[in-house]
């Protein structure tokens, strides 16, 4: 069922380029890009996860001048976009809100863009949830990715983005437009 997936980019907890826990700053155009790539594949909603009140300030200055007053009117494709956009100091949060949503808690499907032993293809995730009604929440990292902690709380985890060269390093908003094609796009 396509009516309630949900993804979120998760700013904490994530890996330091020490493996340390840190909190990633949220850019501008990661706000506006995967708002409209959350809402061209039908994403119910799209949840930025800070816990870091300066950056938690930005999210809602974007927000606001895009949902409410001017921008609203100037740009009513970006409303549209962003009206689906929240945000959450941290991902139980999210979890909790999609919960009172659905009344369950949601499938949780982990991404990196390492290699690893489990995961399943994009064939076989978009089959997972085209075929049930369970809510599924689709985690982006940043920075260095999300600490192991992140991905022992999942239900599934998604292969990764590989391109076809030694270089591997997409911006995560690039990864989610990607990973939400391949998942939803037409066949």
């Amino acid at each position: 069922m396509r009516n309630n997936v949900y993804v979120a980019l998760i700013h904490y907890p994530i890996l330091g380029r020490e493996g340390q826990i840190i909190s990633t700053a949220i850019t501008n155009l990661d706000i506006h890009d995967i708002s409209r790539s959350s809402r061209t594949y039908n994403i119910k909603n799209f949840y930025i996860v800070s816990n870091l009140p300066a950056q938690q300030q930005i999210v809602k200055n974007v927000l606001k001048y895009w949902t409410e007053g001017f921008g609203k009117e100037y740009n009513p494709n970006r409303y549209d976009a962003l009206s689906i956009t929240r945000l959450k100091p941290y991902l139980e949060d999210v979890i909790e809100d999609i919960e009172k949503m659905e009344g369950k808690k949601p499938k949780l499907i982990f991404t990196s863009a390492k290699i690893r032993e489990r995961t399943k293809s994009f064939s076989e995730i978009s089959k997972i949830i085209v075929e049930n009604d369970e809510p599924h929440l689709i985690l982006f990292g940043t920075g260095w990715g999300m600490p192991e902690e992140t991905r022992l709380i999942c239900d599934y985890e998604l292969e990764p983005i590989r391109g076809n060269a030694e270089f591997n390093h997409l911006s995560v908003r690039a990864a989610v437009a990607i990973a939400l094609d391949r998942l939803f796009g037409e066949l």
